[in-house]
C-alpha cells in the first residue's frame, strides 16, 4: 500500500462528464473579469467594430480586452506569453471560450486602441465611484518613471552628438595619415579605405541628428522609441523613459487619472488638476504634491481653477554668505511694496517688471534694492554682489506665500502624500515588476500599456474591497441593461427616458468622465 498521495490515471476516462466551467471556482477572479468587460458597451469606447466581410473573421474586442486584463492582473504583458497561456491556462481557456489568438493579433489590439483603453480605465473609476470607494475630497499627485524600449546608446542630445563627431574626426585624421604613409600594400589600403567609408557614413548620420535638433526644437533624439527621453530617475541615475503623471484619491488609494508624458513635473500640476476637476465634477477638493511641482505659473493655474493645493516647499537654491541673511529673513510689506532686511534697511523697487527666462517659460519679476548696502557693516555677510543685495519677487509671489501658509496650517494632511500616491507605484513596480513600458514607438502606444496597468490595478482594488456577490450582481445588472433593456427603451421611448435609467447605476456618487 502506497504511503503517498497518488494522482489519477491520465488515460482513464471520467465516470461523469464535466465541463470546463466546473473546473473554475465560483469565487475565481476570472469570473469578475468576464462580468466587468461584459458590462461595458465597447462600441461607445472607440474599439473598432467595422470589419470586412471577406477573409478570416476578426476576434471580438471584448475577448481580447478580457485576455489583456487577465494578463496584466497576473503579471503577464507579453503578447507571446499571452498567446502561449491561451492554449494551456485553464482559466484563460474558460475566459476566452477556447479562443487562442496569435501574438500579432494580441499586440496589435493593444497598440491600435490607446484611447479606447483609456476609457476602460475611466470605467473602473466609475465603478469605484458607484461603490463609494472615491472620497473626492483629498487627492495626491505625483509621477513615476517607466523605462522605455530604447537604450541609452540609442539616445542622442547635442553634447553626445558633438562628442561622437569629434571622435570620428580624430579617427578619420588617423586613417588619412596612415593612408599617406602606406607605400604599396594594396590590402592594407583597402582595409583603411573601408574604415574611412564606415566612419564617414556614421558622421553623416550624427550630422543629420544635429540638423533635426536644430530645426525642430527637440532636445533629444531616441532612435528606437522616438517620443522617449533620457530622464533623471533617482540619485543622479538617468534612464531613457516616460514620465507617468497620476492623480490618486486618498480614500482607498485608487488612481482616478493618469497621463503619459516625456517631460518633467514642473509644468504638470495645472493640467492634472483641471482633469481632476472634470472627473470629480467639482473643485471642492485638496490636492497634495511634492516640491517638484512648486512652480509659480502652476499655482496661478490652480488658483484660477479654485482648487486648494499643498505643494512642498523646495530648499533655497542660493544662500547668502551668512544663512541669517537668506531671502526668507527679508520681510515684505505689501502696502508699501518694499522689503525690510535683517539690518532694518528698506529695499524698494522702481515698479518695473523684468522677464526672467527659465527654459521655455518666462516669469515677470520685480527687483528690490537699497543704496544703504555699500555702507552697511553686514555687507559681507549678506551678499557677494559688489553692487549690493538684490531681491527678486515674481508675479506669483502672493500665491507661493499662500501655499506656504497652507502647508504650515495643514502639515499633517500633507504628510499623507506618500502613503496615498506611492501605494499604486509600490504595487505596480515592486509587486508586479512593471517598471518599464512594454510597447515600442510613440507615446500613444506607451499610453495603451499604462492604461492597461492602471485598469488592472483599479480592478484589483475593487475586487478586494467589494463583496464579490454584490459586485457580480451589479455587473450582471449593468450588462443586462446595455444588452437588452436600453435598446428596447430607446426603440419605444427615445433617449429622454434612457438617460435617467442609466443614472440609476451611478446614483451613489456621480463622477463625470
Amino acid at each position: 500500500m502506497s504511503k503517498f498521495i497518488t494522482g489519477t490515471n491520465r488515460n482513464q476516462l471520467p465516470l461523469f462528464a464535466s465541463s470546463i466551467d466546473d473546473a473554475i471556482a465560483q469565487d475565481n477572479q476570472v469570473r469578475l473579469i468576464d462580468l466587468f468587460v461584459d458590462s461595458l458597451k465597447l462600441a461607445d469606447f472607440g474599439f473598432d467594430f467595422q470589419f470586412v466581410e471577406n477573409g478570416r473573421p476578426a476576434y471580438h474586442p471584448s475577448d481580447l480586452l478580457k485576455l489583456f486584463i487577465y494578463g496584466y492582473l497576473n503579471r503577464m504583458r507579453s503578447s507571446r506569453t499571452l498567446e502561449k497561456e491561451s492554449g494551456r491556462n485553464i482559466e484563460l481557456m474558460w475566459l476566452m471560450k477556447g479562443l487562442a489568438p496569435d501574438h500579432n493579433t494580441i499586440a496589435n489590439f493593444r497598440k491600435d486602441n490607446p484611447k479606447a483603453i483609456a476609457r476602460v480605465f475611466r470605467a473602473t473609476v466609475k465603478l469605484a465611484a458607484h461603490f463609494e470607494l472615491i472620497g473626492g475630497s483629498l487627492v495626491a499627485g505625483d509621477s513615476t518613471k517607466l523605462r522605455a524600449q530604447n537604450s541609452k546608446k540609442n539616445n542622442f542630445n547635442p553634447g553626445k552628438i558633438e562628442r561622437h563627431i569629434a571622435y570620428i574626426d580624430a579617427r578619420l585624421e588617423e586613417y588619412n595619415a596612415a593612408l599617406a604613409k602606406e607605400d604599396g600594400d594594396e590590402g592594407e589600403k583597402e582595409t583603411i579605405a573601408k574604415k574611412v567609408k564606415k566612419h564617414t557614413v556614421q558622421k553623416q548620420k550624427y550630422i543629420e541628428y544635429q540638423k533635426t535638433i536644430d530645426t525642430t526644437g527637440v532636445t533629444q533624439i531616441s532612435t528606437s522609441d522616438p517620443d522617449s527621453r533620457q530622464i533623471m530617475t533617482r540619485n543622479n541615475i538617468s534612464e531613457v523613459a516616460y514620465t507617468v503623471q497620476t492623480t490618486v484619491d486618498a480614500l482607498h488609494n485608487i488612481p482616478i487619472d493618469f497621463k503619459v508624458t516625456n517631460e518633467n513635473d514642473s509644468k504638470a500640476m495645472g493640467g492634472m488638476l483641471r482633469r481632476s476637476k472634470t472627473i470629480l465634477g467639482h473643485n471642492d477638493f485638496t490636492a497634495i504634491y511634492d516640491k517638484g511641482y512648486h512652480t509659480g505659473s502652476e499655482f496661478d493655474y490652480a488658483n484660477r481653477l479654485g482648487v486648494d493645493v499643498l505643494v512642498a516647499i523646495p530648499g533655497v537654491s542660493a544662500h547668502a554668505p551668512d544663512l541669517a541673511f537668506d531671502v526668507e529673513h527679508f520681510k515684505y510689506n505689501k502696502e508699501t511694496d518694499t522689503y525690510i532686511c535683517p539690518a532694518n534697511e528698506i529695499l524698494s523697487s522702481n515698479g518695473n517688471w523684468y522677464n526672467k527666462t527659465n527654459g521655455k517659460s518666462i516669469t515677470k519679476m520685480k527687483h528690490y534694492k537699497t543704496n544703504a548696502c555699500l555702507s552697511c557693516n553686514l555687507f559681507t555677510k549678506c551678499t557677494k554682489n559688489k553692487k549690493g543685495r538684490l531681491i527678486e519677487r515674481s508675479q506669483y509671489a502672493d500665491l507661493i506665500y499662500e501655499n506656504k501658509v497652507r502647508i504650515e496650517n495643514n502639515y499633517q494632511i500633507y504628510r499623507r502624500r506618500q502613503a496615498i500616491v506611492e501605494h499604486p507605484y509600490g504595487v505596480i513596480k515592486r509587486q508586479w515588476d512593471f517598471y518599464y513600458i512594454m510597447t515600442k514607438k510613440t507615446i500613444k502606444h506607451a499610453s495603451a500599456d499604462v492604461g492597461l496597468i492602471f485598469t488592472a490595478y483599479n480592478l484589483k482594488r475593487i475586487f478586494n474591497l467589494i463583496d464579490q456577490n454584490e459586485l457580480k450582481q451589479y455587473l450582471k445588472t449593468v450588462a443586462l441593461f446595455f444588452v437588452v433593456i436600453k435598446p428596447l427603451f430607446k426603440a419605444f421611448y427615445g433617449s429622454f427616458i434612457v438617460l435617467p435609467i442609466q443614472f440609476l447605476f451611478y446614483k451613489k456618487k456621480l463622477i463625470v468622465i
